[in-house]
């Protein structure tokens, strides 16, 4: 089993990083093989709602000028998907906004039923809404949501702050654990068909 960490800060190797590393960790002492990928500092397209990506078959994005369609291969590749992230403005990092809208418009179907999980590093607040935000995207796409024995965040303005974190750390840990556990059991059980899905809209 193998799970792909997303690091969404545009600072590679600081707060996020400490944070997705204490979960790769716990799932490399559960025997899960892990891989953490950076979204990087260049350019992110944002999600043109072309419907482009559906007349495909591959589950690509129809821009490949960025690091949408890297993610998208790997994130298919894995059995479980962990997406990290900085708080600005209370919220997630935008350019990381831009990568899950394309990614979850273009391979959603590849994705379904993935075990996931979001994380978020903050000086000190709006961690919530920011792993709110991440979370909706697992939760419209069938994927069952790991959790742990608080709210996956972790709270320090440097690398020693978050080490300083003796919580934040912990619930990392037992987030990696939990998502181990979680992998497993969805290895066991096949996943339930999806039924063919109904469109209201609210204005006609």
């Amino acid at each position: 089993m193998k799970v792909l960490l997303i690091n969404g800060s545009p600072n590679e190797g600081r707060c996020t990083r400490t944070a997705l590393d204490e979960v790769a960790g716990a799932l490399a002492a559960e025997g899960v093989e892990t891989e953490i990928a950076w979204i990087g500092r260049e350019p992110v397209r944002g999600c043109l709602g072309c419907g482009g990506c559906a007349k495909r078959a591959d589950a690509r994005c129809v821009f490949d000028d960025d690091v949408v369609n890297g993610l998208i291969a790997k994130a298919t590749e894995a059995d479980g998907l962990v997406v990290g992230t900085p708080v600005f403005y209370a919220g997630a990092n935008g350019a990381l906004l831009a990568v899950l809208d394309r990614m979850f418009y273009a391979a959603s179907a590849r994705l379904r039923f993935k075990p996931a999980a979001a994380v978020a590093s903050a000086r000190r607040a709006g961690t919530t809404p920011a792993i709110d935000q991440i979370n909706k995207y697992f939760q419209i796409n069938c994927m069952p949501v790991a959790s742990s024995t608080y709210w996956p965040m972790v709270h320090g303005q440097s690398i020693e702050e978050v080490r300083q974190d003796g919580e934040g750390l912990h619930t990392m840990r037992v987030l990696g654990r939990n998502l181990a556990w979680l992998l497993r059991a969805v290895e066991r059980e096949p996943a339930p068909e999806v039924e063919p899905k109904v469109r209201t809209n609210f204005i006609r």
